[in-house]
């Protein structure tokens, strides 16, 4: 079992090291970012195994461990966990433990850091659940080595970052990278989307969605858990990575999201999911204007917002209304509204229904779709293309633009401008 030795804690191997560099450069020098090339990946037999690494085992990641274990044990697909990475020594056993035990006969090593698990030749592809703000650099690194992926939301903590892989992904076709928003998985977004393409809506004009919550304390109150100690149990050098190091501060490292160093809040954890799959439907090109408001309503100890309402441009002539709240769960209904007619997609079905001046000209008509789990289906098409190398659903391309508007929309709550976006150049700037 690998450890995490106090000896160990400041060296970098040379990938570790350059990628580091490369996302410091990013935030204080805007140096360019440099794009791997990635050796040939060919098709795998069904039936033939896929060899799977976890890079960070914390609560999105043990969740993912546990429900692919599920997966695996129901034969929905041939893999196994042969290796699991975190800077957590308590975390990174429990992990390994749990997917030694749940998967007779495999060996499953333990890595505190994630270029040792990424030069393994026998890994096919990699989960990465670490914080959002090494997403970009170890999603390049295993890029460049060779490993499919699939990121968590948000895929990264910047618009930099963001042109940085979809950059990446652009120079390496043949690879593959899932960003785990799933509800890209709904078939009503598939049916949205055909049915503005074809015309059955008109210019679609104005569109609206939301994701609200409420608890009594507040949101992102993970446990702490005591044991937990920079350079006996923790990592806490390399946990900072792309940031730079910062004081260790336990309420930031077990609940990071409520602060905003580390995490844009509501709008990147969220708004993500909801925003990904209608910009999708609505195929409306990149954000070009963002503004956002809100502040701290009831959680008044959180960093970050509880509170947000963005509304977003697009260069294909859109806007969009995104609300998200964590202390209040009504929200808006998922609506897209075009000149002729109108797109509900709040249930599991796609309804048109046509605006009254149009009711001679547009047939109204409701679409069921089939019901699906869809953080399962998704890592599902995930290892699907890995095997296949056909194309995954939830890409890059359309991740970076989602990206432009939750780094856009940041900047707005935190400086009360309007912000715009030049796709010609990737500049942001107040306007």
């Amino acid at each position: 079992m690998n450890s995490i030795s106090p000896s160990r804690r400041l060296v970098l191997s040379s990938g570790a090291a350059s990628a580091l560099a490369i996302s410091n450069g990013i935030a204080g020098q805007d140096a360019k970012f440099p794009i791997p090339s990635a050796p040939d990946k060919s098709p795998k037999a069904d039936g033939e195994r896929l060899h799977l690494g976890l890079i960070g085992c914390g609560g999105m990641g043990s969740g993912h461990l546990g429900s692919m274990l599920g997966q695996r044990e129901a034969g929905k697909e041939a893999f196994d966990v042969v290796a699991v990475c975190d800077v957590n020594q308590i975390r990174l056993d429990q992990a390994q433990k749990t997917a030694t035990e749940r998967q007779e006969g495999v060996e499953v090593g333990a890595y505190g850091v994630h270029t040792e698990l990424l030069a393994r030749k026998d890994i096919d592809c990699v989960l990465i659940a670490s914080p959002e703000h090494w997403h970009a650099t170890m999603a390049v690194d295993a890029i460049a080595a060779g490993k499919d992926v699939y990121c968590e939301k948000p895929m990264t903590l910047s618009i930099e970052e963001a042109l940085w892989m979809r950059d990446t992904m652009a120079a390496n076709p043949h690879m593959r990278l899932q960003v785990g928003t799933q509800y890209m998985m709904y078939e009503k977004y598939q049916v949205a989307r055909k049915w503005i393409a074809d015309g059955r809506i008109g210019l679609p004009t104005l569109s609206q969605t939301s994701y609200c919550r409420n608890s009594k304390n507040g949101e992102w109150l993970y446990g702490i858990d005591p044991k937990v100690e920079p350079g006996t149990t923790l990592d806490w050098d390399r946990w900072c990575g792309p940031k730079g190091l910062a004081e260790f501060d336990t309420e930031v490292y077990h609940r990071w999201r409520r602060y905003r160093n580390w995490s844009t809040g509501i709008i990147g954890d969220l708004l993500v999911h909801m925003m990904t799959p209608l910009m999708f439907a609505l195929d409306r090109g990149w954000p070009t204007r963002v503004t956002a408001s809100g502040g701290h309503y009831s959680d008044k100890s959180m960093e970050n917002h509880d509170q947000v309402m963005l509304t977003v441009e697009f260069e294909k002539e859109h806007t969009m209304i995104v609300a998200g709240s964590t202390c209040n769960e009504q929200g808006l209904e998922v609506l897209i509204r075009g000149h002729e007619a109108n797109l509900y997609l709040g249930s599991n079905d796609c309804e048109l229904r046509p605006e009254r001046i149009f009711a001679d000209d547009v047939d109204p008509e409701r679409h069921e779709c089939s019901r699906v789990s869809p953080q399962e289906a998704l890592r599902l098409n995930w290892l699907h293309c890995v095997r296949t190398r056909e194309q995954n659903i939830s890409q890059v391309e359309l991740a970076a633009q989602v990206m432009v508007v939750v780094d856009l929309a940041t900047r707005s709550m935190w400086t009360g401008s309007a912000w715009g976006f030049d796709s010609a150049t990737g500049q942001a700037k107040a306007i």
